[in-house]
Order: structure tokens, then sequence, then C-alpha cells
């Protein structure tokens, strides 16, 4: 089952969402190690460093699992009772357009085909293979600036990948400050 979890900077998500995950884990399969974190951020300089040192603190003790993804989603596999939280959305694709084994390296017409590619289907084919998958998404439309083309369409990118998981996930939360604004699947978010 897809769950997508959305907020901007600073907006909790991260930690609503990998308290979600552990309570999914406990109904789905109480006492086994099936909680996995997978980790999208790509190491590129000392702000990411301290950004990923931070996440791992948020989720000491918690029980998880580390993958390290920053591109290549379809090399991950899981089992049926497997409790995944992928963290961020917004990380694997800037990876799969920017970083040279990427897949997404049109910005025209096929930029979609490839976006559908290198993250849409494998994210749905694990979303079939785990017992649940929370996707960690960053909420980047609301703040009224145009940027430059290239930004514009890794946003474009990123809404339409955002739009397509939350069609497709049973359900959908957006955090603002700390709060849970949900959207879809109220019983899930709100019964676990």
């Amino acid at each position: 089952m897809l769950y997508l979890i959305t907020g901007g900077s600073g907006s909790g998500k991260s930690e609503y969402a990998e308290n979600m995950a552990v309570r999914l884990k406990q109904a789905l399969c109480p006492g086994e190690e099936a909680l996995y974190y997978v980790a999208t951020m790509y190491p590129y300089d000392g702000e990411s460093h301290e950004r990923i040192a931070r996440h791992r603190r948020m989720r000491r003790g918690k029980g998880f699992s580390t993958i390290e993804c920053p591109c290549g989603l379809a090399g991950i596999r899981a089992g049926r009772k497997d409790v995944l939280l992928l963290e961020c959305m917004s990380n694997l694709l800037a990876n799969e357009m920017y970083l040279p084994e990427g897949g997404i390296k049109d910005r025209g017409a096929k930029a979609e085909q490839q976006l559908k590619e290198a993250i849409v289907k494998p994210l749905l084919a694990l979303a079939e293979q785990a017992g649940a998958l929370v996707v960690v998404t960053n909420e980047v439309f609301s703040d009224g600036v145009r940027y430059d083309a290239e930004s514009e369409k890794y946003r474009e990118l990123l809404g339409k990948l955002n739009a397509e998981l939350a069609a497709r996930a049973a359900a959908v939360a957006e955090v603002v400050f700390t709060i849970p604004v949900i959207y879809k699947g109220e019983e899930l978010l709100c019964g676990h």
C-alpha cells in the first residue's frame, strides 16, 4: 500500500512519516525486522552531509535499516511484510535528472517518459511488493516565484510525479507546522 506525505521544508513531514512507518511495521509484522529507510540524498556538500546526519539522529532507535538509493530505484526489492520509507522524492528526482547515472536526461517531450521509467514504474512495483511504502515529498510550488527554465522543468516534473503518486496512493497527507492535513485515506492515516 502506498502512502504519500508532503510538506514544506521544516514542516515536520519527516518525523510524521517515520512515526507512521513504525506504526505500520508494528501492525503488519510485530517483532520482525522489516523496516527500511530508503535514503535518496546524495552527499554532495557540507550542508547535505549535515542533513543526512540530522535525519539519522531523528530515526535512531526506531528500528530502521537504511538502504542508500540516490538513483536506480528499480534495484530495490521488498518482501510482503516489509515497510519502507522513501525519503525523499524531490531528492530522488533531482538525482535522476542531474547525476551522471540518472535516468532523466531529456528536458523536452521525452522527459515525462523517462520520469515514468526511472521513478514511477519502479516505485509502484515496490509499493506492490511491500506491505507498505511511505513516500515523503516536498511542497515547492506555493512560493509564487518564477525560476530559470531548468528549475521550472524540475518543478514541473515533481508536480507531475506528486500528482501521479497522490492519485495512486491509499492515503495522502500534507504536514503543516507539524500538523497533518489529511487529503485522502483518513481512516488509514488516523487508524494506526
